[in-house]
């Protein structure tokens, strides 16, 4: 089997790592910072409590703290990066809460002082569908004139009754509507999504991946369901009310999902993991490259890639 450009022959996904490597000519690694900013489904402008899987210090790193000028935060991430994998060059990732979140000028204050280190070549602020005013889409398209600007959009799932059902406080409508506005701007967009919510089905997820098929969406993540302590899912899981999906339940999955994604759309992320000190369940005890391994050989298994059954049937490799 020969596969082209972007899909590896080998790697059989076209992984984001991969493609901003050949974009740019280097290795880049995204360093984590919080901006200190909130959620509106915690505040009570869109809902309080926050969705039911919610801890934000499940997936923070230490270093990143909104006391800590953004400055500092990103010299660390960075030193870490740089030793770590060689890093050249940097994508600054505003990644805790809504990262859009507040007044154009603190946005905009945030956004230039990250983009103003020789190293940046961009930055990646996560959000939520329902937090991209007017004022913050011009700001982002402004920057994107010059730098890499890419837009990460928590949608989670398409399926309506799932996002009232965990409290998301936001639509599928409403993401429909927010990747409108922010396309054709010279920005990228990326999806977030997460298999294994109370109800889902693998034929329910699945759907998501005709849908981005569709829209003008550049890459995605993609993590399984997994709960952490001081959240409602925790308190589910230990009352019995909720089950995580297991581990073979979850590589199959999102091996369906990767074989109807378009190969023009990179892959970010396959696997979310917690500290051990506040994980509840599951409990895989996976590194993000043993999921990206486990991913990759069920594809070589199969015979299959990313895209592949939107062309063709899979063939044998």
């Amino acid at each position: 089997m020969t596969l082209g450009e972007p899909i590896h022959s080998e790697l059989r996904i076209n992984s984001y790592g991969s493609y901003v490597r050949r974009r740019f000519g280097c290795r880049v690694s995204k360093v984590n910072v919080d901006g200190g900013f909130t959620c509106p489904n915690r505040d009570g402008s869109r809902g309080t409590g926050g969705c039911i899987y919610c801890d934000n210090s499940s997936f923070s790193p230490k270093e990143t703290q909104a006391l800590i000028p953004v400055e500092e935060q990103m010299a660390a991430g960075m030193a870490y990066h740089r030793e770590r994998l060689g890093s050249e060059k940097f994508i600054v990732y505003f990644q805790k809460y809504t990262n859009t979140y507040g007044p154009a000028d603190k946005l905009a204050d945030l956004y230039r002082r990250a983009l103003a280190h020789p190293d940046v070549l961009g930055i990646s602020v996560g959000t939520r569908p329902d937090s991209l005013s007017p004022a913050a889409v011009e700001l982002l398209t402004d920057l994107a004139r010059e730098h890499y600007v890419c837009v990460e959009l928590g949608l989670q799932s398409m399926d309506d009754a799932i996002l009232s059902r965990i409290n998301r406080g936001h639509t599928l409508a409403e993401y429909l509507d927010a990747v409108e506005r922010l396309s054709g701007r010279g920005l990228e967009i990326c999806t977030h999504l997460i298999y294994g919510f109370p109800g889902e089905t693998r034929s329910g997820f699945l759907k998501t991946a005709r849908l981005i098929a569709g829209l003008p969406v550049n890459s995605v993540k993609l993590h399984q369901l997994h709960a952490v302590e001081n959240t409602r899912l925790a308190e589910m899981y230990r009352d019995g009310s909720w089950q995580p999906i297991g581990i073979d339940e979850y590589v199959a999955t999102v091996c369906d999902f990767l074989e109807e994604l378009p190969a023009r759309v990179t892959v970010q992320r396959l696997y979310g993991s917690a500290p051990l000190a506040i994980r509840v369940a599951p409990n895989w005890n996976l590194k993000n490259n043993q999921m990206w391994y486990a991913v990759i050989n069920e594809l070589r298994r199969r015979g299959s890639w990313q895209g592949c059954r939107l062309n063709s049937e899979v063939r044998a490799a």
